[in-house]
C-alpha cells in the first residue's frame, strides 16, 4: 500500500478543507428556495462527503482518517482566528463591524456543535463506506456511497442541531430542521452520484490503486497509521 501522497490525493484533500471552511462561513445566511428553508452551507457541505467517499473508496480508511482530522484542525484554526479578529478593537473609521462580527463571530456553542458533528459524521461516513466495500467485494459503489452518506449526514444533523439550538428552538422545529437538512444533503449526494462515480473510476485508473481495508484499525486517533 502506498504511503506517499499523490497529486490527486493532495488536491482532494485541499478541496475537502476548502469546502468545510466555506460551508461554515455560509452557515451565517439562511436561504429559502421553493418554500424550503435551509442554511447556505448546504450548497457546499455535501461536497465534503463526496470527497470523503472518494478517498475512502480509492485509498482506504487510513487516508480518509488523515483528511478528516486535517479538515477538523483547519476549521478549528479558522474559528479560533475569527474569534480573535472579532475580539480585537476595530479602527475608528471602520464602518462594517456589525456585519463582520455577524459572519465571523460564531458563538462558541455553535462552533463546538459544528466541529463535533463534522468529526463524528465524517468518520461514520468513512467507516460505513470502508466496511461495505470489504463486505461487497468492491461492488455496488453507488449503493455504498448513498448508505454511507445517509449514515454520516444523519449523525451530523442529529448532533449539530440539538447541541447548537437545543433550548432555543421548539422541539418540533428542531426535529424539522434535522429531517430537512438530512434529506437535502443526502439528496444532493444522489443527484451528483454519477459524477462521483466517474471521478472514482478515473482516480483508480490514474493512481493504479484500489485499497480494501481488510486489516486496518478503525481507531480514529491513529493518524500516523497511513
Amino acid at each position: 500500500m502506498k504511503k506517499s501522497v499523490s497529486i490527486p490525493f493532495m488536491l482532494l484533500g485541499i478541496l475537502f478543507n476548502v469546502c468545510l471552511i466555506t460551508s461554515n462561513l455560509l452557515e451565517a445566511k439562511v436561504i429559502q428556495v421553493g418554500g424550503i428553508t435551509a442554511t447556505a452551507g448546504l450548497l457546499v457541505f455535501p461536497i465534503s462527503y463526496m470527497i470523503n467517499d472518494c478517498i475512502a473508496e480509492v485509498w482506504g480508511f487510513r487516508k480518509a482518517r488523515l483528511i478528516i482530522w486535517s479538515g477538523f484542525l483547519m476549521n478549528f484554526l479558522v474559528v479560533g482566528f475569527a474569534q480573535l479578529a472579532v475580539l480585537l478593537p476595530a479602527a475608528p473609521f471602520w464602518q462594517h463591524e456589525a456585519g463582520f462580527n455577524f459572519v465571523f463571530g460564531m458563538a462558541p456553542r455553535i462552533a463546538t456543535a459544528s466541529l463535533c458533528a463534522f468529526l463524528i459524521g465524517s468518520f461514520l461516513n468513512a467507516y460505513v463506506m470502508s466496511r461495505m466495500k470489504v463486505a461487497s467485494g468492491g461492488k455496488r459503489f453507488s449503493l455504498r456511497a448513498i448508505v454511507s452518506t445517509l449514515a454520516g449526514e444523519t449523525a451530523d444533523s442529529i448532533i449539530f442541531f440539538p447541541l447548537a439550538f437545543g433550548g432555543l428552538v421548539p422541539l418540533k422545529e428542531l426535529f424539522t430542521l434535522i429531517v430537512v437538512q438530512m434529506v437535502l444533503k443526502s439528496g444532493y449526494e444522489v443527484v451528483v452520484l454519477p459524477l462521483t462515480a466517474r471521478v472514482v473510476r478515473y482516480i483508480k485508473k490514474v493512481e493504479n490503486t484500489d485499497v480494501y481495508d481488510t486489516n486496518v484499525s478503525y481507531n480514529i486517533l491513529k493518524i500516523k497509521d497511513l
